[in-house]
């Protein structure tokens, strides 16, 4: 911190009355201290109040003063309102597209894909329509799509199937009887997510409708059996009735 001009540092009244007459008598406090600012002697120093505004906790009043020199008193240069160490703050900024979430969206949103976005590709680039100049005929006649997931995209999407709830690392695979891969109700999926993933079909299963790994599993698996311990207990004897027309006559 530099040293400023002695007169300069005596400014603090002014800046007071200069901070009233913008803010009012109600939102200054204490005086706060002061810095001094540029290199030494150059007469500008900044002076902090305590803000006692409603609301601003811990924010702080800051009035910069400028003694030239051809003048005996400093004049004003600026007032500003600065959050000090213990403020309540907004939190960082965050774009709406990085602050959704998986499910956030509800009936009537939308959220469009970028141009670029890396995940996907024109169908073109894939061989789906190897020539150039059908392009423009497909996308006029609503054929087929404009595009497709990119290996990028598979990719990330396949990391994510398999490092989740429908991966092979979960408790519930862990302690499943058996695998997908050698489920009667798993569906096949086409192309090259095929070779790690199928959907369930299987209306009991937790995963029902959802994409899992081959090797995930769980307990409706439809090879799944009972251990002897865990079958009911059989039903007593059958007790058959000896009673005859004639016991009841002697009622």
């Amino acid at each position: 911190m530099t040293t400023a001009d002695p007169v300069a540092h005596d400014a603090t009244e002014t800046a007071r009355v200069a901070l009233v007459e913008q803010v009012g008598q109600g939102a200054v406090g204490e005086h706060a201290g002061e810095s001094s600012e540029g290199p030494e002697g150059s007469g500008v120093v900044t002076h902090s109040f305590a803000c006692v505004q409603t609301g601003y906790r811990g924010w702080v009043w800051q009035v910069t003063t400028v003694l030239l020199p051809d003048q005996s008193a400093p004049t004003i240069d600026e007032i500003v309102m600065l959050p000090g160490p213990d403020a309540i703050t907004a939190p960082t900024w965050v774009p709406w597209r990085d602050r959704i979430q998986p499910g956030d969206l509800s009936p009537g949103d939308l959220l469009p894909a970028d141009e670029d976005d890396p995940r996907l590709v024109p169908t073109y680039l894939v061989g789906e329509k190897p020539e150039e100049w059908e392009r423009p005929v497909v996308d006029e006649l609503g054929l087929g799509r404009s595009r497709v997931l990119s290996l990028e995209g598979r990719a990330l999407a396949a990391q994510r199937w398999y490092d989740g709830e429908a991966g092979p690392d979960v408790p519930l695979a862990q302690s499943a009887p058996g695998r997908c891969v050698g489920c009667g109700f798993l569906v096949r999926l086409a192309g090259p997510l095929a070779l790690t993933f199928g959907v369930c079909a299987n209306e009991y299963a937790n995963d029902d409708g959802r994409v899992v790994a081959l090797d995930h599993g769980c307990g409706a698996h439809s090879e799944a059996q009972l251990r002897k311990k865990q079958l009911p207990p059989p039903l007593p004897d059958h007790v058959f009735d000896t009673l005859s027309r004639d016991d009841f006559e002697e009622f």
